[in-house]
């Protein structure tokens, strides 16, 4: 007599191995989920056009990784969700963890996460871009948004200066939001021992087990550098004839 076949998690991760994916990937393992008991990712190539698919469509029209669907949601009935932060929130939300119960806390940690979304992430993904992967380098493009990236993280250092975490006393799902954006600091034009409490914040987290793991998550299905085809659909640029 056969087994019965195996029932999938409850909870279907879109993603790929970038920053806003691994935010995702840390929040769920730091929550106690277990990727491949708990949870279950799928990988979404976004250097070979997954994202444009119908199917990923459905459940993230911004065309954007990551998307997380639960089958658990609210009232047991299914919910999906795209925008990492959205997706931070929302198991904080299910979970009662790593957001602080009072509003004053709460919000705490709501401003650094938009501080993320809002400047960390796009300016670092600038910086990244015209420092790593324009097809000509820019020098005014280059400079500004290093420039940017030194301010971000100044602004992050002195927040720690007097903080144990970015948003306070404990950790949250703001550490979680930043810290994978600043792992490639050195790409950046950035030299992270000149931001010394960014730096021992920096040193803390990436030894939390449930963060190595979640960077973990797709890693070895990415590509160390994108081909032609990956440029025209990521940014558009298509090889000369």
């Amino acid at each position: 007599m056969s087994n019965p076949q195996k029932k999938s998690p409850a909870i279907q991760v879109y993603s790929w191995a970038t920053p806003n994916g691994h935010k995702v990937h840390i929040m769920l393992e730091e929550c106690g989920f277990k990727l491949g008991k708990d949870w279950e990712a799928h990988p979404i190539d976004i250097g070979n056009g997954d994202q444009f698919k119908p199917e990923f469509l459905s459940i993230s029209p911004n065309n954007r990784i990551p998307a997380l669907v639960d089958m658990n949601g609210p009232d047991g009935k299914p919910i999906s969700i795209f925008e990492s932060g959205a997706i931070l929130l929302y198991l904080a939300s299910k979970t009662g963890k790593f957001l602080p119960k009072s509003t004053t806390d709460k919000f705490k940690v709501m401003e650094w996460l938009m501080f993320q979304m809002g400047g960390v992430g796009p300016m670092l993904g600038q910086n990244h871009h015209f420092r790593i992967y324009a097809p000509e380098k820019i020098e005014y493009a280059v400079n500004r948004y290093t420039k940017e990236a030194n301010r971000l993280y100044g602004v992050m250092d002195r927040q720690l200066a007097k903080n144990k975490y970015i948003a306070g006393k404990t950790y949250s799902i703001a550490d979680m939001a930043i810290y994978p954006w600043l792992r490639n600091w050195k790409n950046q034009g950035i030299e992270l021992s000149e931001y010394p409490h960014l730096q021992a914040w920096f040193a803390e987290i990436e030894q939390r087990p449930a963060v190595i793991r979640g960077v973990d998550v797709l890693t070895s299905l990415r590509k160390p550098k994108h081909d032609d085809k990956a440029n025209e659909i990521l940014f558009g640029i298509k090889k000369p004839k």
